[in-house]
């Protein structure tokens, strides 16, 4: 009875020591090669599952596409380091000042920009929070709206292409997509791309920033004592200064965006070509602004090498953990279980979707995708879901986890930056009409999957 269920004792194991706090590469890996040991010693574990493990952390490291992560994350930190992003929001301020609700919409087209640039939700979070909260609050926003606003924002990283986390989350779902079709006897797979699912992502993350637009123009509007409206002093100057505005502030770093994720989504060039490029280019923009100096390029340089170094490390301790989970029969045990529900492939769906929901609560999107994808995402896959579709998913689905109450990380990442006077319950509340708009797109993407699969198809 124990061996038969020491898969499951092994992942509640390491999700248990991950909750307490321990560092997450060293905790998959030293927990997986405790329960291989246990294995050999209880005579249920083939070693032959620890002998291939050197092989496939050197495939990690000479892989290509995963060259695309520290050229992203250079990018997006050299944005916010030489602040460009702070100049981005000063200056959208100044185009949507007259507006209702001009300072919110502006907020959420930088956290937009920034988001997508990095993809990393604590770090998007914390900056816009830093930035914006002091102006919105000193604005007039209602408390709860303005931390509402900023920590969804904030997750906009998860969906909005080009993102380290749709890298890693594309190179994930390729890779089960072809060991789906291996599994069925087909030895000529079709191959989805990162830029596949770039292109997939795209235009449900821009139906999100325009919901979210639309929400806090709609509350300007019907509560104007939550977003008091500016007056034309207060909105600054306009005519030629908007136009100046516009063209210092929001075309740069657009047409940086541009030319990395067209690049991509026309083919013209790898994730990792475009991610080079857009390396480069935020280099040239900070210099040119005159931003960027040797204390810059240092701070760029050590925060890229930790969050590079942060996610190969729980790469490979994902690695080892999935291996030693393989070994125990715990891939076959979970298709088992998939396989053999009532509903088919829309309740094996829902169950998968539910389980990283409640995984968000207390796991970051890279475990996720490195831990819980590689197992279940062939199984569904076989059950002949689209990658594209399935990936972009899972992306909005994790999205929605990190900000819902009580435990989405977004929400503790504000809280940390926010003045005492907030309180917690103020941002709980703030975030709940965005919750809902997730959940509405989940349910969007679930009644017309061509939201997802529609460009990905034309550029094909």
């Amino acid at each position: 009875m124990l061996v038969d269920i020491l898969p499951l004792v092994f992942f509640a194991a390491v999700c248990l020591l991950l909750m307490a706090g321990y560092p997450v590469a060293f905790t998959l890996a030293g927990v997986s090669l405790l329960f291989a040991g246990l294995g050999v010693l209880l005579g249920v574990f083939d070693t032959a599952y620890i002998d291939l493990i050197p092989n496939r952390i050197y495939g990690i490291l000479i892989n290509q596409n995963l060259f695309a992560v520290p050229l992203f994350v250079f990018m997006g930190t050299m944005l916010e380091k030489s602040r460009i992003a702070e100049e981005l929001l000063s200056n959208m301020s100044i185009v949507f000042g007259r507006f209702p609700g001009g300072l919110g919409i502006s907020v959420i087209v930088v956290g937009m920009l920034l988001a997508a640039s990095t993809g990393i939700v604590g770090a998007t979070v914390v900056t816009m929070g830093i930035l914006s909260l002091p102006t919105m609050l000193q604005a007039g926003y209602k408390p709860s709206l303005a931390c509402g606003t900023l920590c969804a924002t904030g997750t906009l990283g998860q969906i909005i292409p080009p993102s380290i986390c749709l890298v890693l989350l594309g190179e994930v779902i390729s890779n089960a997509y072809q060991q789906a079709q291996l599994n069925q006897g087909i030895f000529a797979p079709d191959f989805v791309s990162i830029s596949d699912l770039f292109a997939g992502a795209l235009l449900p993350g821009l139906v999100l920033v325009l919901c979210y637009a639309a929400y806090v123009f709609g509350v300007a509007l019907f509560k104007p004592d939550h977003v008091p409206s500016v007056s034309q002093r207060e909105a600054g100057p306009g005519g030629w200064d908007i136009i100046q505005a516009l063209a210092r502030g929001l075309l740069p770093p657009v047409l940086l965006m541009l030319a990395v994720l067209g690049s991509i989504l026309l083919g013209l060039a790898t994730a990792t070509e475009a991610a080079s490029v857009g390396a480069l280019g935020a280099m040239l923009l900070a210099f040119a602004k005159r931003k960027l100096d040797r204390q810059v390029l240092h701070e760029v340089a050590l925060e890229t090498t930790r969050i590079t170094s942060m996610v190969y490390l729980i790469l490979v301790g994902a690695t080892i953990f999935s291996s030693v989970f393989r070994g125990f029969g715990g891939d076959l045990l979970i298709e088992s279980w998939l396989t053999g529900l009532p509903g088919g492939a829309l309740a094996a769906t829902l169950l998968v979707m539910l389980l990283i929901f409640l995984l968000g609560f207390i796991l970051d999107f890279i475990e996720i995708t490195f831990m819980v994808i590689p197992l279940v995402g062939p199984i569904l896959l076989a059950m002949g879901l689209d990658p594209i579709w399935l990936g972009v998913m899972i992306a909005v689905n994790l999205q929605t986890s990190f900000l819902t109450p009580p435990f989405g990380f977004s929400l503790f990442y504000l809280r940390s930056v926010a003045p005492p006077t907030i309180d917690t319950g103020a941002i709980y509340r703030g975030v709940m009409p965005f919750v809902i708009m997730q959940l509405g797109l989940l349910m969007l993407l679930a009644w017309q999957p061509g939201l997802a699969t529609w460009l990905p198809g034309v550029l094909r």
